[in-house]
């Protein structure tokens, strides 16, 4: 008998579709942007504000492409996952633990590949640039990716011992407090190698 999980809280079934949408559009729009700049090598995507904030230098870049093809491809394949595991979650779908389980494989990559997109965004020389439309899939795919880690650690589906199930429930109470964390060292670490402040317009 396949054992399923307890269905998630409500404020985790909606941040999924919340991030899912918002992940959608992101990705929708860099990919619009994207074919245009193929058709037009002069064409200026709308995100494009300064020196520091815009999406040109993304989607011409080696990175914007990691795998081969548009990085925005990846999020047009991967954000429906959340968006329907949300509503299925919301409608009562129960989930088996082998599925949470391959979802947060999902999600580590995800969180993996934002921290390496950031880190080339903020370090990388050739870039050291701020992509709206980039922002906003990093912005959800951070929280997402923190619930779905604790939920399952909590619900011992990752199995890592009582003591851990029970942090990560503590954890979990705290997401808000802790997603705000993230986004304030991301703007501290952006501010001090990159100015961003004094480069916005």
């Amino acid at each position: 008998m396949i054992e399923r999980m307890p269905r998630p809280s409500r404020a985790l079934a909606i941040l999924l579709i919340v991030g899912g949408i918002i992940g959608l559009i992101a990705a929708f729009a860099l990919t619009l942007d994207k074919f245009a700049v193929l058709e037009n090598p002069k064409f200026v995507p709308s995100c494009n504000f300064s020196v520091l904030i815009g999406c040109s230098k993304n989607l011409n870049s080696e990175i914007g492409s990691t795998f081969g093809f548009p990085n925005p491809l990846i999020g047009l394949m991967m954000f429906p996952a959340p968006l329907i595991i949300g509503v299925a979650s919301l409608a009562g779908v129960r989930f088996p633990r082998w599925f949470w389980a391959l979802f947060n494989v999902g999600m580590a990559f995800a969180i993996g590949f934002v921290i390496y997109l950031i880190s080339n965004s903020i370090f990388n020389f050739e870039l050291r640039v701020l992509c709206p439309w980039c922002m906003a899939v990093w912005s959800v795919v951070i929280p997402m990716s923190l619930a779905t880690t604790l939920y399952n650690l909590r619900e011992q589906t990752l199995p890592l011992g009582a003591r851990v199930a029970k942090a990560a429930g503590w954890l979990y109470g705290w997401m808000p407090i802790l997603t705000l964390v993230c986004y304030v060292i991301f703007a501290v670490v952006a501010q001090v190698n990159l100015d961003v402040l004094g480069n916005l317009f």
